[in-house]
């Protein structure tokens, strides 16, 4: 008989490590997306719907992208852009263009003519977000270094939130932007 206990002896020692191993390998599995999910490696640009808090755009960005807002002039009924760069987690205004002066739209800058398009360089603003209210006569699109997006469609013409946040190894990895 000790010739089987000591059979039973073993098979229960490596019934007992095959535990161990996967518990170690599960909890090296839960640390490394753990890890990659809190590690961030770059930037995006995230628009989110302000009223349900849903994100509707997640796109790469970095230093220096360019991230703008096109859309027709309510009163004027012509084109006006709105353009940022990206500076870190900072949008800042750079440059707007637009077709006709119209209401609210600058008339005591620097503003100077080029190709029949009035160009406001260098606006006075930076921030960490903005705020925007897609309008369905404005048309609002959003461009992101050549890339359209329709905001329009894609809140519902509700208010949107639009901000730089890190990306994570792990959204990078699994390229889990919301693009399309």
């Amino acid at each position: 008989m000790p010739a089987l206990d000591r059979l039973t002896g073993d098979s229960r020692e490596r019934s007992t490590r095959r535990v161990a191993l996967a518990f170690l390998f599960a909890l090296l599995l839960v640390s490394a997306t753990a890890t990659a999910s809190a590690v961030p490696v770059g930037e995006q640009l995230v628009v989110t719907d302000q009223q349900t808090g849903d994100e509707l755009i997640a796109t790469p960005v970095h230093e220096n992208s360019t991230v703008a807002l096109v859309y027709m002039h309510s009163v004027q009924k012509s084109r006006v852009l709105d353009q940022y760069a990206v500076r870190g987690h900072t949008l800042v205004y750079t440059r707007m263009e637009f077709e006709s002066y119209g209401w609210g739209l600058p008339s005591r800058s620097a503003v100077r003519e080029v190709n029949g398009t009035f160009v406001l360089e260098d606006p006075d603003w930076q921030g960490r977000e903005l705020n925007v209210k897609p309008g369905r006569v404005a048309d609002h699109e959003l461009v992101v270094d050549g890339r359209t997006y329709d905001l329009v469609n894609r809140s519902d013409a509700r208010a949107v939130t639009i901000r730089v946040t890190d990306r994570s190894l792990l959204e990078a990895a699994l390229d889990t932007t919301t693009n399309e």
